[in-house]
């Protein structure tokens, strides 16, 4: 079944919400100081994933147009607008608790390269068990999230299963259309550019910035527009130079 890893990964979000709503029960200071903890682990973990890139430019232009993009469209202000309307459903305080986990969460849940090359090996290999891993890793943050910012996390489940099913189910034909080499450039550009949005996510729980993530998010589709244009250019430049030799 090409959707198992993707539906664990959601069922794993939720149950870990719903496991840390018991233990919500905790000072103040104790939160302030494992969020801190969260943020200084998000932050190493953007940072690694970073220095991947072997074409940076490809990160920076994609980061650039696509945060212009993110603005226009004003996706910040809509994910928002949602956790909002999720909170106003749920009989939330309306102090923006819910909303706030709901975004930081499903930020946090689907930029991670794990992600995509997760559900890429779903799709392509019917192998789940990146997605069960970070089914583990997601369902434990779930707990520590739940029982710091509130119950806005078990919303998270929802983008996480629609975007890792579209890219499963994307990826049961896309080796007929793209060369092996263009996907494996894609997931290291993909996976430093998701990095640096990650690095962000983590500033932002330390109260370092507020960066607006959320509006970098067509990033993703301009490193896949960039990769392809850098991939098949190189690819001319080679045979050009081939003949040339000839």
């Amino acid at each position: 079944m090409v959707l198992l890893g993707t539906l664990v990964n959601a069922l794993a979000i939720m149950l870990g919400a719903l496991l840390g709503t018991i233990v919500k029960n905790i000072p103040d200071h104790v939160k302030t100081t494992i969020m801190q903890a969260i943020g200084l682990a998000v932050i190493v973990l953007g940072i690694g994933m970073g220095l991947k890139s072997e074409q940076y430019v490809i990160v920076i232009g994609s980061l650039v147009v696509g945060g212009l993009l993110g603005e226009k469209w004003k996706l910040e202000d809509r994910l928002n607008q949602l956790g909002s309307w999720l909170e106003s459903k749920v009989g939330g305080k309306g102090d923006g608790q819910i909303a706030k986990a709901f975004v930081t969460t499903t930020l946090i849940y689907v930029v991670g390269a794990m992600a995509i090359l997760g559900a890429l090996d779903s799709g392509l290999r019917g192998d789940h068990s990146v997605l069960y891993t970070k089914a583990m890793l997601d369902g434990f943050s779930a707990i520590i999230f739940t029982s710091t910012l509130g119950i806005g996390v078990i919303f998270s489940a929802v983008p996480v299963l629609l975007y890792q099913g579209i890219i499963a189910l994307f990826a049961t034909q896309i080796d007929k259309y793209i060369a092996q080499g263009l996907m494996d450039m894609f997931i290291v550009e993909m996976t430093a550019t998701g990095g640096l949005m990650i690095l962000a996510i983590g500033l932002n729980l330390l109260g370092i910035t507020k960066i607006r993530v959320a509006n970098l998010l067509p990033s993703i589709i301009i490193v896949a527009i960039l990769v392809m244009i850098v991939y098949y250019w190189q690819s001319i430049l080679m045979a050009f130079s081939f003949f040339s030799a000839s």
